[in-house]
């Protein structure tokens, strides 16, 4: 799971960006590991036909939110090593039409995404404003949701089918909704590698940060030693999980009381 690619990110990216230089570099890992790249929705086609086996050492490659250096950094390299990707957009985050401010760098515009999509690249919804969907409302969830969907469909002609949870966060009822919404797969992070067992919209990804350096993606990409680099992250996430649901059961009990 990627975020942003750019030489010099602001302070509100910084960690979940990576370099031009390493991007690279590490696609040029996963190629030396003979890794086959698919898109989210090739990897759930796969899973759903097991008649169909998947490729040598499927990894899929994903950006969340939309950031401009995907398209000006990524997709060149992703281009030259002929390698297929997901970006997750929070349409209501990407510079025209539909911008409602939030984005936390420069963003892509829709003639870029349209260049994506004609690269190889899967383009999935990722809410309209990237809020933190378990904590909405019903009716906001689906605005959300279904928002992102309908902007997709328009501006690139197809209904997107992946979709991945802003900060990684879902609950049953996110899941249902994007399920409801038409979406027939969905990304979360829980930094461990995806597996046929966790369902069709509960898929987990591993985290690249600034800070991966070049002997960790590759253990990252050999699924070796996960569970130790992620360790302190899955104990936060944990305990950032009690505090959520505690903060959903009180607006819960707000409502119910106006």
């Amino acid at each position: 799971m990627y975020h942003s690619v750019a030489p010099q990110p602001n302070d509100a990216t910084h960690e979940l960006s990576v370099s031009p230089e390493a991007f690279g570099e590490q696609m040029e890992v996963l190629r030396a590991l003979g890794c086959t790249p698919l898109t989210t929705a090739q990897l759930a086609w796969h899973w759903r036909n097991p008649s169909r086996p998947l490729p040598t050492r499927p990894v899929l490659i994903t950006f969340d939110d939309g950031y401009e250096g995907v398209h000006r950094h990524a997709m060149p390299v992703l281009a030259k090593q002929g390698f297929a990707s997901t970006l997750f957009i929070a349409t209501g985050w990407l510079r025209g039409t539909y911008d409602t401010g939030g984005g936390l760098d420069t963003m892509l515009t829709w003639d870029q995404v349209r260049d994506l999509a004609e690269s190889d690249v899967e383009i999935g919804g990722h809410s309209h404003t990237h809020p933190q969907l378990d904590q909405l409302s019903d009716d906001a969830l689906w605005f959300e949701v279904i928002r992102c969907k309908e902007i997709l469909a328009a501006e690139l002609g197809s209904p997107p089918v992946s979709f991945a949870y802003p900060y990684g966060y879902s609950s049953r009822r996110v899941r249902r909704t994007v399920r409801g919404a038409g979406f027939c797969q969905s990304l979360a992070v829980g930094n461990t590698l995806a597996r046929r067992g966790q369902g069709p919209y509960a898929l987990r990804r591993v985290t690249v940060r600034r800070s991966t350096g070049p002997e960790e993606f590759e253990r990252l990409a050999e699924g070796r030693s996960i569970t130790r680099t992620f360790a302190g992250d899955r104990v936060l996430t944990k305990g950032y999980a009690i505090v959520r649901r505690c903060q959903q059961a009180r607006r819960k009990a707000a409502r119910s009381r106006v």
